[in-house]
This record gives structure tokens, sequence and C-alpha cells, in this order.
């Protein structure tokens, strides 16, 4: 697929569903990443994943666990952007040098329950949710709730759209993001 089909939307030159969705963006980043600008290309694909997105951070899950999730899936699915996003969130959120580099590496976390959690999500995503048991027991048994083996499903999904629809549109990495660029091909 031409990458180049795919522009860079301002709320000038976004379909009329997804100006509010963008122009909402900017004004909580302050800048409009790349990522949305070219998602608004179909207003239902934006409102569809920042719906399911904002819905995913109610959820029970920490916001710690939350990052450790979409990290789990961006480096799995091979998504730069969200790579660099999400590890800018996790600087934010004060976690451990050790924990983010090992996310980004895709290697076994420093703290046991979640690293249970990084699993859990591999193994929904590996198994299409028929996840087995002895791997769900594993997420229960590491302090997790049976409604967060669920919220671990709505994270999958979620970051599945966002994963996807970066990688279809070949979405860059934005400026300011660059100091936490991945080069998964590293890890």
């Amino acid at each position: 697929m031409p990458h180049d089909l795919f522009i860079d939307h301002t709320t000038d030159t976004a379909p009329d569903g997804a100006r509010t969705a963008i122009e909402a963006t900017r004004k909580k980043f302050g800048f409009v990443p790349t990522p949305v600008a070219r998602m608004a290309t179909s207003p239902e694909l934006l409102k569809g994943f920042l719906t399911v997105n904002a819905v995913f951070e109610q959820s029970t899950l920490a916001p710690l666990d939350r990052e450790v999730l979409v990290m789990t899936v961006a480096t799995r699915n091979g998504c730069h952007v969200c790579v660099a996003m999400h590890t800018a969130e996790l600087v934010r959120l004060q976690a451990s040098s050790e924990l983010v580099e090992a996310l980004r590496a895709r290697a076994p976390l420093p703290e046991a329950r979640l690293e249970a959690l990084r699993l859990f999500t591999l193994a929904v995503m590996d198994h299409r949710g028929a996840v087995p048991d002895q791997d769900t027991r594993a997420f229960l048994d590491a302090g997790h709730t049976p409604r967060n083996a669920l919220e671990v499903v709505l994270g999958v999904g979620a970051y599945t759209i966002s994963t996807y629809a970066n990688r279809l549109t070949a979405a860059p990495v934005d400026a300011q993001l660059q100091a936490f660029a991945w080069d998964g091909d590293a890890a």
C-alpha cells in the first residue's frame, strides 16, 4: 500500500467528522501527533480509537499497568511511534529505567506482578483470547482480577487499532518524541 495516500490532516484539511478530535488532541498535547493527523483520514477510525482508549483509561488497571500493556502490544506489533509516545508517558509516570528498558527490549520485567501482566497480554494476543488456564491462573495469582483480565482484552483491542493504523499510514515519530525513538529491529 502506498504510504503517500495518508496525509497529515489539520483542523482545516480533515474531514468534518475528525476536526473536533484533532482540535481536542492538539489542546491535550500542545501539538497534533502525526498518528492522529493521519488517522483523521477516517473520522470513524479516529473516533473509534479515541473512544475505546478513553474507556480503557477508565479501567481498574493502574496507569503504570496500562502502560505496560500498551508497550507490550506496541513492541509486539512493531509500532515505533507508539513505543516512543508511551516511553514518554512511562518517563512522565516516573517508571524505573529498568522497567522502561525491559519493555522496549521485549524482555522480562523486574517486578513479578508487571511481568505477569506482560505475559498475560502476550497470551491474549498469541491465543486470540483463548488463553490457556495456566496462563490465566498465573495472571490471577500475581494479584490481578478477572475484571483486569477482560480489561487487558480492551487494551489489546484499543492498541491493535492504533498500532495497525500507525503502521498502515507509516506515521513517523514526531520531533517532540525523538528522544524516545525506538529501533525495534535492535531489540
